[in-house]
């Protein structure tokens, strides 16, 4: 008889606020991080990755009970592993040798020494293999989308290969070549020169279609910006005018340097001067919105359909509203110049890659205005440009081949091939150059805006889209700032010293019909119809294939990336949203069919998911991506053995609470359901969820969960009851779908939450019932006695509390920002955590997370102990459902950037205590040394306490 498996961290315990905090702060960092080799879509933070991989293979305390036969052992050999996990997730620490060892050493020790390899079919921005390769694992990557394959070749294949070698460049000194050259460092440093000699190179060749800008004192300034405004011709026949299609008027916006675009209209020509005055700004700001523009000329109203029609046509142009210069580095506003314009008046180069948008795609909305190709998204300047570096990337090539022949490395076979010799070298740096050739395109184009609030060029992939860009701004590949060619090599090149120097394997395939054989599999699948890979990865592909094809010869055979069997809804490309339905469903279930048949049976597979759709039917509320991506597990085979939320997202980012993309990631551990799995029916299946739902959710609620995400999370544990029975049937006999348990899922989490009403205080139970029916508005003092007489309270009570108020019959709950500022919780006679929650949103609005901290700290420190912090992050859940059920958009985004802040309130909290705590003992001891001097006849002494302590 074989023993069950062990069961692995991931399936007990997870630190979820270390993760969550450092996912988070990786947002912001972009100096050497991996990211920046190149843009890739909804990548896993790699924080998140290295802690659920390790946490995948390393052994849960309980599952080795000759060393640990206590629960007391197992929690305290829990623990050690949590701050493992806590060190080993700070992006500091990425690099660090000794702790890395550390975490080897316990995979080893859960492994018999043996790791299996990890495999990742939805490799994408290769942020799964790479850690796997950082905790000193197989690492193998696939995908199917070429582009991926590169990005995931740059990271985990390409550098190992030439670890450990100095640099190549003749430019390089023989002093440094003495230096050691660890990991892929040698590789970064070519590939900064080769790539510094071909802006050189592209300069002398185009350097002219760039010129300075002339300043009112007559010197010189590099360009940082060339801001542009698309025209079409007024249909007015009594104006006739290029009308001017310009989003906002405003170049820059800081306060004292406030610049903007002034148009006049003469002898039927637009004209543009810069004014400063913040006062005497053109209103409205801009001349187009959503349903249509204005002339500045007559007036005229023009519907957008016209403007459709006119770049269909071909007859949309543009005119140089302004010149950004750089001085004293500050920005510097120009009117447009003759000789600027006439810069860019340059015809398109005839050996432009070609590539058709396609007719229809997720976030494409520039095809109606007449782009047919993924070249008409640059003008014929950056058109130019791009082909002038992507020539030189292969004469790049071949100078680091020769140097590198010099150097005394043999020629051998190519990259494509395997090689390591001189020509696999070229082949190596031109590829990064390429990579950076690539990226350089995301920021020069003719759809980037002019930041007027920053004083910078954003890039056109600032989101999964592509959307129609009215005034545009263009910048030099020469310059220092965002949109040089350097700029965008530096981040390479930084990405490229901090990678590993283990081997990896990447290939390009299909997920649906590789093998799976030999892997334990970590993956980020993906989300169903909300991101079109293929068709926004063909911006790039078009670029990367003209520089490099001759590099990877397989990856670039096709003009465009493969559609076919991408893994993604697209309504439009196979047959309509049910057709759709159908074949992300299929082949999501193919997938997993595959990883099932091939399981490892001592190690559990990971999945991540992070995306909200959400529809109501007949039988309730359902959510069609969840739905077809638990579709695609649960009938492959596989049994859901634990969910955790990964959050991942900065708390001030800006996001709907409508938005299809969840602002956290759903981590599900599976293991394949055994044969033997028991049948059950309908009304055992709900009992089981009544059972496990409510402590379930309470662990959501009170882990790093945001509320606008909890009812999508909270889907994981009621899956894992519904995925541990072969069959759930119906009372009419047939199989219970997913769609109906998810539907009955929320039923059952609505009725937990519902009953969590019960835990709170009479004064928070009456507010809650009171909030649900009318909100922060007026009610009528009758409903709300009889709401208060049942939950043994009265109206008159809590108005002398202070949470609501009631006159002339009319009673209405207190907003937080209305809330008394001088209010005193350590001095309330009587309290709740209602009247708590809501200072706390007025001190985070109103004074951020150290006032909010400070005045947490004192209402958990009443003796009474009225108030409980797990109980007001429950509650912040409670009332954003209801506000959110009713459309109540204001309040639901204060509950849940309540939630979201949590972990840092909870750290100001601890501080401040930490903070009264010295401060008391500073007070008892000046008390002391106060108490003594007075004996001496002294009446007040400048101690060195009291000075501490003040």
């Amino acid at each position: 008889m074989t023993s069950a498996p062990k069961r692995k961290l991931i399936e007990v315990s997870l630190p979820l606020e270390a993760i969550n905090r450092e996912s988070a702060r990786e947002k912001s960092i972009r100096h050497g991080h991996p990211s920046t080799l190149h843009l890739w879509w909804a990548r896993r933070p790699l924080a998140a990755a290295r802690a659920v991989l390790f946490a995948q293979l390393v052994d849960d305390p309980s599952s080795r009970p000759e060393e640990f036969p206590t629960e007391e052992l197992q929690r305290k050999e829990r623990e050690r592993l949590h701050k493992l996990i806590e060190r080993l997730v700070v992006w500091e620490n990425s690099n660090d040798e000794t702790l890395l060892a550390e975490a080897r050493a316990e995979i080893l020790k859960s492994t018999n020494g043996n790791p299996p390899p990890i495999l990742d079919p939805f490799a994408g921005g290769g942020t799964i293999p790479l850690e796997a390769q950082r905790l000193g694992l197989e690492a193998h990557a696939s995908d199917l989308n070429p582009v991926a394959v590169l990005i995931n070749k740059a990271l985990i294949e390409i550098p190992p290969r030439f670890a450990g070698r100095p640099p190549v460049s003749p430019s390089v000194s023989k002093e440094e070549l003495a230096h050691p050259w660890p990991g892929a460092t040698g590789l970064a440093e070519d590939v900064r020169r080769y790539g510094q000699w071909m802006r050189d190179e592209a300069e002398k060749r185009i350097g002219d279609l760039y010129p300075k800008a002339t300043l009112p004192d007559g010197s010189e300034a590099t360009v940082i910006a060339w801001i542009w405004a698309r025209t079409v011709t007024c249909p007015n026949p009594g104006c006739g005018i290029a009308m001017p299609l310009v989003r906002s008027w405003w170049l820059g916006k800081k306060k004292g340097k406030e610049s903007y675009v002034v148009p006049s209209v003469v002898d039927g020509k637009v004209h543009f001067s810069i004014g400063h005055d913040p006062k005497s700004a053109p209103q409205p700001d801009g001349t187009v919105g959503r349903t249509g523009a204005t002339c500045i000329g007559c007036g005229t109203a023009v519907e957008l359909k016209y403007i459709r029609a006119e770049g269909q046509s071909g007859r949309i142009g543009a005119k140089l509203m302004a010149i950004v210069a750089e001085q004293d580095r500050s920005r510097v506003y120009l009117e447009p110049t003759h000789e600027h314009e006439v810069a860019a008046s340059v015809c398109r180069p005839e050996n432009i890659p070609s590539g058709e948008l396609p007719s229809q795609a997720l976030g494409f909305r520039v095809q109606a205005y007449g782009f047919k190709e993924y070249t008409d998204l640059f003008t014929p300047r950056q058109l130019t440009t791009l082909t002038t570096f992507s020539d030189l990337v292969l004469e790049a090539r071949e100078r680091v081949r020769a140097d590198a022949l010099a150097a005394g490395i043999p020629d051998g076979d190519n990259l494509e091939a395997g090689g390591t010799g001189a020509a696999a070298y070229g082949d190596a740096v031109a590829t990064y150059l390429g990579m950076a050739v690539s990226r350089l395109a995301d920021i020069a184009n003719s759809l980037c805006r002019w930041e007027n609030t920053k004083g910078q060029i954003r890039n056109l992939f600032a989101r999964q889209a592509i959307p129609m860009v009215w005034d545009y701004a263009e910048t030099t590949p020469f310059g220092k700032a965002a949109g040089s060619y350097l700029v965008s090599l530096g981040s390479i090149v930084k990405a490229i010293r901090v990678v590993g120097d283990r081997s990896g394997h990447t290939e390009q395939a299909s997920a649906t019909n590789r093998s799976f054989g030999g892997y334990v599999i970590s993956t980020d699948p993906p989300y169903y119809d909300n991101i079109g890979y293929a068709d926004l990865s063909d911006f790039f592909y078009v670029w990367l294939r003209r520089s490099l094809r001759s590099i990877h010869s397989e990856l670039f055979q096709t003009m465009l990336t493969p559609k076919a069997n991408e893994l993604v809804a697209n309504p439009y490309r196979y047959g309509g949203k049910d057709g759709a339905k159908r074949y992300f469903e299929n082949g999501l279930h193919e997938v997993f069919r595959r990883a099932r048949e091939a399981a490892l049976p001592d190690y559990p597979i990971t999945t991540y998911y992070a995306f909200k759709q959400s529809e109501t039917t007949d039988s309730g509320e359902t959510s069609t991506g969840w739905e077809s991506f638990l579709e695609g597990i649960i009938s492959s085979g596989w049994a859901v053995t634990s969910t955790w939320p990964l959050r991942s997202e900065l708390e001030n980012r800006p996001r709907s609470l409508g938005s299809n993309a969840l602002a956290s990631s759903i981590i599900l551990a599976l293991r394949p359901r055994s044969s033997s799995a028991p049948r059950t029916d309908r009304r055992q299946f709900i009992e089981a969820l009544k059972a496990e739902l409510p402590p379930a959710l309470k662990d959501l609620q009170h882990g790093a969960i945001a509320p606008v995400d909890l009812r999508q999370a909270a889907i994981g544990p009621g899956m894992a009851v519904f995925s541990r029975y072969s069959a759930v049937i119906e009372p009419d006999g047939s199989r219970m779908t997913v769609r109906s348990a998810l539907a009955r899922i929320n039923e059952v989490l609505a009725q937990v939450q519902n009953d969590q009403v019960s835990d709170f205080d009479s004064t928070t139970r009456f507010a809650i019932s009171w909030y649900q029916l009318n909100g922060y508005n007026i009610g009528r003092f009758g409903d709300a006695n009889t709401i208060a007489n049942a939950e043994n309270t009265s109206v008159d009570a809590m108005a002398r509390s202070g949470i609501l108020t009631s006159r002339a019959g009319k009673v209405q709950l207190i907003r937080p920002s209305d809330l008394d500022p001088e209010y005193d919780v350590l001095r309330d006679a009587h309290t709740s955590n209602w009247e708590a929650l809501h200072h706390l949103i007025r001190l985070l609005e109103g004074e951020g997370i150290p006032a909010a901290g400070s005045f947490l700290q004192s209402a958990l420190s009443r003796p009474d102990h009225v108030v409980d912090a797990d109980l007001i992050k429950e509650l912040a859940h409670l009332l954003f459902r209801i506000a959110e059920s009713n459309g109540w958009t204001n309040d639901a985004l204060s509950f849940n950037n309540l939630v979201t802040s949590w972990p840092e309130i909870l750290a100001a909290t601890r501080s401040s205590g930490e903070r009264q705590d010295v401060q008391r003992g500073f007070r008892l001891r000046h008390r002391r040394v106060v108490m003594r001097a007075r004996k001496r006849g002294v009446e007040e002494p400048e101690t060195g306490v009291r000075r501490e302590w003040h």
